[in-house]
């Protein structure tokens, strides 16, 4: 055999092989005397993992560039303003916002001669598009009531036209959190071009003039919630502040008295004497007490903030916090100031002083150290006699008034106030006055008594005097005796 065949080695197989041999064929292809830069460069492995990592770092840092380019952005070219639902200002906000939609909705519906430009801004003006049902029902003068349904600003984000700028506006509700009055936590956020930032000067302006208008000739009546003064349905018509007739010049002086105390804020002040006033009406029921805080309030366009010191789970703390807390222009009304009187525990050392106000608290809360000043209350009670002298002193009561049964003057106005048009010649009134005196009633029945007379003979003043006699049952509380008692020779 020959012996100079070379044997050949099997060829290596596997990729275990098939590495090693690019791997050496990528190392005698490298020039060992470069540098290691150049080196690295011409690895085509490096080169693909550095470019991987290189456009991953740059397209991160170029996300965050646009982000914070668009947030530098938005700094200098938009201004945005949020409203809490604690905010006053929140339900204007919102009826504002109906209004500027039921505006756009009008104009769009009407149509009429507007320019090119006009006509391409509210055909693409997006309106609103989240939206929520809002009930309210009126009663009408016959008795009767109508339901009127509108359309309010729902939760989600809205485009708004205002003076021929537009307006971004989200309404969010905030998680699953609840005031203490039940209503969910929200907030509205508007936003516009900081160029056009005064607008909402504007908005704000316009949407407190609605408000007021809503209330206009009205008067807003005040109860208590769990923590603070809510509204207690809508706005009350003002009642006329002659239609609670009271003794001859005493409603006069009672409401001149008022506007002295509110005329004299600064008298008060530099004089460091507590700016507050407070009034208390007595008398049996049906006199007009409050009627005539009612009547008061809408003559000097006050609100009532009304509290009864009977009602439970009104605590001295809480009695003080409603006090310090209470609407501008408002009077504060506490019925039933005898109530307390029943209630004289003192308060324990974690303040609480049972479900009902303690007789201290009262008294804390009209002048204590810190009891709110720039207020007016009116107390009303049906017995003045179970009231302490601490509470009637000066400074806590400053003018006692007691509003009686009525008088000869008082029967005459109220004569006039319901008969006057068929009554022109007032002979039908002498006569009423007469058969008043006849009985004993001057002076010995309520004018709530006399008014539910006037309001059963409505436009028959000759059946007002027939029945005037069923008016004993008021002043004596028998009905035989209205029966049997025969009226005074004249």
């Amino acid at each position: 055999m020959d012996q100079n065949v070379a044997i050949k080695s099997p060829p290596p197989d596997g990729p275990a092989a098939t590495k090693g041999q690019a791997l050496k064929a990528l190392t005698e292809n490298v020039d060992g005397g470069g540098s290691i830069f150049q080196q690295l460069a011409a690895n085509p492995f490096f080169t693909a993992g550095f470019g991987l990592a290189g456009l991953g770092a740059a397209m991160r840092f170029g996300q965050q560039g646009l982000r914070r380019g668009s947030e530098l952005l938005r700094h200098r070219l938009l201004v945005d303003i949020e409203i809490t639902r604690h905010d006053k200002s929140y339900p204007w906000v919102l009826d504002w916002m109906t209004r500027q939609y039921q505006e756009q909705l009008t104009a769009t519906a009407q149509g009429g001669k507007v320019g090119m430009m006009e006509s391409l801004i509210r055909r693409f003006t997006p309106g609103l598009h989240h939206l929520q049902i809002r009930t309210d029902n009126v009663n009408l003068p016959g008795g009767g009531s109508q339901t009127h349904f509108s359309l309010v600003p729902g939760n989600g984000k809205h485009i708004l036209r205002f003076q021929n700028t537009f307006l971004a506006v989200n309404r969010e509700r905030i998680g699953k959190s609840f005031d203490s009055s039940g209503q969910p936590f929200e907030t509205i956020t508007l936003t516009t071009l900081y160029a056009y930032r005064h607008i909402f000067e504007e908005i704000f302006q316009q949407a407190h003039a609605f408000s007021q208008q809503n209330i206009e000739g009205k008067t807003v009546i005040y109860t208590r919630g769990q923590q603070s003064w809510i509204p207690l349905g809508d706005a009350k018509r003002k009642r006329p502040f002659e239609s609670v007739v009271l003794e001859e010049g005493l409603a006069d002086h009672i409401r001149g008295d008022v506007k002295e105390f509110l005329d004299a804020r600064t008298w008060y002040l530099d004089r460091g004497i507590p700016y507050r006033r407070g009034y208390l009406l007595h008398g049996p029921p049906g006199t007009g007490k409050t009627s005539f805080v009612q009547a008061l309030a809408g003559s000097l366009d006050f609100g009532i903030a009304m509290l009864s010191l009977s009602e439970r789970g009104l605590t001295d703390d809480l009695l003080n916090k409603m006090l310090l807390n209470l609407p501008p222009r408002t009077f504060v009304l506490l019925e039933d100031a005898d109530a307390a009187f029943n209630n004289r525990m003192q308060r324990q050392e974690d303040g609480y002083s049972g479900a009902t106000v303690t007789f201290s608290g009262l008294l804390n809360a009209l002048d204590g150290v810190a009891s709110a000043e720039e207020r007016v209350i009116f107390m009303t009670t049906n017995h003045i006699d179970r009231l302490d002298e601490a509470l009637i002193r000066p400074g806590r009561v400053d003018m006692t008034v007691r509003l009686g049964e009525a008088t000869q003057w008082q029967m005459e106005q109220m004569w006039e106030r319901f008969y006057a048009h068929s009554d022109q010649d007032g002979s039908k009134k002498a006569l009423f006055i007469e058969r008043a005196k006849q009985y004993d009633l001057v002076d010995a029945v309520s004018t709530a008594a006399l008014q539910g007379l006037f309001l059963y003979n409505k436009d028959d003043p000759d059946g007002a005097i027939d029945m005037l006699g069923q008016l004993l049952m008021a002043k004596s509380g028998s009905a035989n005796e209205a029966d049997g008692r025969a009226p005074k020779a004249g």
